[in-house]
């Protein structure tokens, strides 16, 4: 008897474990997707005149939008209510919010001044300081394969930050313009996402915060930081004199939209897999980038790009294939 109920219990947890896995690379699949086609999409539908801060505001707001929806369909939405405290909803959300609502403006700059494969490329040095600020708030160690694949990746990054830097492109001819308002803004913004998706992690697995939950609070604390920030920056005054809408053209809503899928679907694939180990997305987000690169603009890889998407790859297999093991103590 006792033999039957365990096989059924271990029957039971494999089928659960079978359905998180699958969650994970569905979640995942459609992450690749979003992250591979999102430079090219916001490059060719937002245009330079465009306000940035009004597009990241739009983005939360259908951010805000679609987690609710989804939070209503599985029936979260009426629990979430009851159980919600400001208390609790600062202390997972609040930090992470502000900090995700600054990357987001620093990456709709950047994407204006890189093309979308470098782009991508610099943005995924993010997992290294996901890996450091997951040490760090979790203490998640790493093995010697996974330190050495983190180096890997940093090498990469200063591969392209060189090439880049270097080249004289992007409408611009002043180099300088490149690494400031290029590559700059993406390496500020990957340090702030390693920060933010360790943060998210903790809210996740400790304080048990669901995750659309968590995209609905921190969606709304970035927009009001958003706003308290129109009153001083040079964005508000362009909302000022030329309205919110400034340089929006019906194709300004795809990228908006995809963007804010795109937000729900980390939200989902880190609670699930954690903010590290989502790193494999990474591999196949920057071969979409390059192949719908190659395919929409006719514009092969630099040479810069092709030494450095190997060692990207590489980095990220080798640290997907090498988890830290714990070592079990001796009786």
């Amino acid at each position: 008897m006792a033999s039957t109920k365990s096989k059924t219990s271990n029957s039971k947890n494999y089928s659960e474990n079978s359905g998180v896995n699958t969650r994970v690379w569905f979640y995942s699949l459609l992450l690749t997707i979003q992250y591979g086609a999102q430079p090219l999409i916001s490059k060719r539908c937002i245009g330079r005149e465009v306000i940035v801060t009004s597009s990241v505001l739009a983005c939360e707001i259908v951010k805000v939008i679609c987690a609710v929806c989804l939070m209503a369909k599985d029936g979260s939405l009426k629990r979430a209510l009851k159980e919600w405290t400001l208390i609790g909803s600062l202390s997972a959300s609040g930090l992470p919010a502000a900090i995700y609502a600054l990357q987001n403006s620093l990456l709709q700059i950047s994407y204006r001044n890189l093309d979308s494969l470098t782009f991508s490329m610099l943005n995924q040095t993010k997992l290294i300081f996901t890996a450091f600020f997951t040490y760090i708030i979790l203490r998640q160690k790493q093995s010697i394969q996974q330190i050495g694949a983190l180096l890997i990746l940093i090498l990469a990054a200063a591969l392209l930050s060189i090439g880049e830097g270097s080249r004289k492109s992007y409408g611009s001819e002043n180099r300088d313009e490149i690494v400031v308002y290029g590559i700059v803004p993406v390496l500020i913004a990957s340090v702030l996402s390693g920060l933010a998706s360790a943060l998210c992690q903790w809210a996740s697995q400790v304080k048990k915060h669901s995750s659309y939950l968590m995209t609905v609070e921190m969606s709304i604390v970035g927009s009001l930081c958003l706003l308290a920030s129109i009153s001083k920056s040079p964005d508000g005054e362009a909302m000022r004199q030329h309205g919110f809408f400034h340089g929006w053209t019906p194709l300004t809503l795809i990228p908006v939209f995809v963007n804010a899928v795109g937000g729900i679907l980390v939200g989902l694939v880190t609670s699930y897999a954690g903010g590290v180990r989502k790193g494999f997305v990474i591999v196949s987000a920057l071969l979409v980038t390059a192949l719908l690169q190659f395919v929409f603009d006719g514009k092969p890889p630099s040479m810069y790009c092709l030494l450095a998407l190997p060692l990207v790859m590489t980095s990220i297999s080798i640290y997907q294939k090498y988890p830290y093991q714990i070592k079990k103590k001796e009786a």
